[in-house]
């Protein structure tokens, strides 16, 4: 085995035992970067900023700088949004929360979106006659998909566009790993979807990926958007903190290492100790 190929592996075999004991870049491991660790502890390197506004959404905090994300986080949102607006015009624009800070890591009212794979996005609403109107906020919807203001007046659920987004982020972004909402959100979601006749794979799709979380609030009020991790992040320290469904890329994974490839490698060991000088080990310090 050539000597090039034995430090490609020494260096791929490092790679791979760093990721598993650093959550976050250091000197020692330069390679780690992007969304690092787990959604719930972990930091963002290289991420992207979401613009306040764009084609059929807006920011509900846009004084804030809680706006980073992942590039492809940022490109789903984006591109799901504009789809909504074009395919159902007239409606008002998707109002997205909190994203990550900057460099990730703990922001406040959060638990996650520590390393740029989160986003909270509103319900798309309607008054109860069927007309769209933006979301005003968090404002928790029942069984029934209405939602009660503190004026006394209600919102509707907008199941058609709500749908359809969801539908678009899993049609367009191959990594979504969870959208999370509660149990009535979702029933309400799949009933629609399965009464226009959608493809039963990708109801099924659907039904996998929404989920009411149980270690946090119901998710009533607004759908929580995770993305899971790419097999390039993955290399270089993300981990989804979840299960890796079959529908996602493969991650890589090193084969055992042979004993001539162990002992090319031990050759090539730029660290081997020096020979012990006469008088053996006792001068040691």
């Amino acid at each position: 085995m050539s000597r090039a190929r034995s430090s490609g592996l020494a260096a791929a075999a490092v790679s791979l035992a760093l990721v598993g004991c650093f959550s976050s870049p250091t000197p020692l491991a330069p390679g780690i970067g992007g969304s690092v660790g787990t959604p719930s502890s972990g930091v963002l390197t290289g991420g992207a900023p979401l613009p306040r506004a764009g084609p059929g959404f807006r920011l509900y905090r846009p004084y804030t700088n809680i706006v980073w994300g992942n590039p492809r986080l940022v490109a789903a949102l984006t591109n799901a949004a504009a789809v909504v607006e074009r395919t159902l015009p007239g409606g008002a624009p998707l109002v997205i929360g909190d994203l990550s800070a900057e460099r990730g890591g703990k922001i406040p009212r959060h638990h996650s979106h520590r390393t740029g794979r989160d986003a909270d996005l509103l319900f798309y609403v309607t008054t109860p006659s069927g007309a769209p109107v933006q979301n005003p906020g968090f404002i928790r919807f029942d069984a029934d998909g209405l939602a009660e203001l503190e004026d006394g007046s209600f919102l509707r659920l907008d199941v058609p566009r709500e749908w359809l987004l969801i539908k678009t982020l899993l049609s367009s972004s191959p990594d979504v790993q969870w959208l999370f909402c509660s149990r009535a959100i979702e029933a309400l979601i799949i009933d629609y979807a399965r009464a226009r006749g959608e493809e039963p794979a990708l109801v099924w799709h659907a039904e996998t990926v929404l989920l009411q979380p149980g270690d946090s609030l119901a998710h009533d009020d607004h759908l929580h958007f995770r993305l899971s991790c790419s097999p390039e992040d993955a290399v270089r320290g993300c981990d989804s903190g979840g299960p890796h469904w079959d529908w996602l890329p493969s991650l890589p994974s090193l084969e055992a290492l042979d004993d001539d490839t162990l002992a090319a490698i031990a050759a090539d060991d730029p660290l081997e100790a020096p020979p012990v000088a006469a008088g053996g080990a006792a001068g040691l310090l």
